[in-house]
């Protein structure tokens, strides 16, 4: 069945090679804090156009100026919340984009290094940024911002990567002493 595109939410369905076995073992929307900046300036954009009428003489600029905050504001959150960074059991991709849609993908064998970094406030409200590094020199996909329970996804990637056997198991080699 042939996957349409949606302006409310990325199919990322679409994206998967599923006739190769591929399946989404997580998919990361952005943390809530990315919402706030993009309501503020909604709210503001709405309290100017009600607050236009108070003004008797300039209220024609200012309910302009309103609407257009709000439109951006509202254009923002929209933006937020259609990216996506999806984790399948053979790589990573990001999916974002409103009008047009860019589509960013990493194989797993191609991932030799995941840093995570959490501000002060990130470990606050749970969330971190990923830099994925690997062979390549120029990648499609290499910061990942504001993704919700960094550990847990870090963890998942390991995961992951470790059942596809593409990083060795180390057995140790200690006598139990039996």
């Amino acid at each position: 069945m042939e996957s349409r595109p949606s302006l409310f939410r990325p199919d990322v369905e679409r994206y998967l090679l599923a006739d190769e076995g591929e399946f989404v073992v997580d998919e990361v929307v952005k943390h809530p804090v990315c919402m706030v900046v993009p309501c503020l300036i909604t709210a503001a954009g709405v309290a100017l156009m009600l607050f236009s009428a108070l003004f008797a003489r300039w209220w024609p600029p200012i309910l302009i100026v309103g609407l257009a905050a709000s439109c951006v504001g509202l254009w923002k959150f929209h933006e937020t919340s259609m990216d996506r960074f999806v984790i399948t059991n053979m790589r990573v991709f990001r999916v974002n984009g409103v009008v047009n849609r860019h589509v960013a993908t990493m194989p797993l064998t191609r991932i030799l290094d995941i840093s995570v970094y959490q501000s002060l406030l990130g470990m606050a409200l749970n969330y971190g940024h990923f830099t994925f590094e690997s062979a390549a020199d120029d990648q499609g996909l290499r910061r990942i911002t504001y993704v919700a329970n960094p550990k847990e996804r870090d963890l998942t990637i390991q995961r992951v990567i470790q059942r596809a056997g593409i990083r060795a198991v180390a057995i140790s080699t200690e006598d139990d002493g039996s």
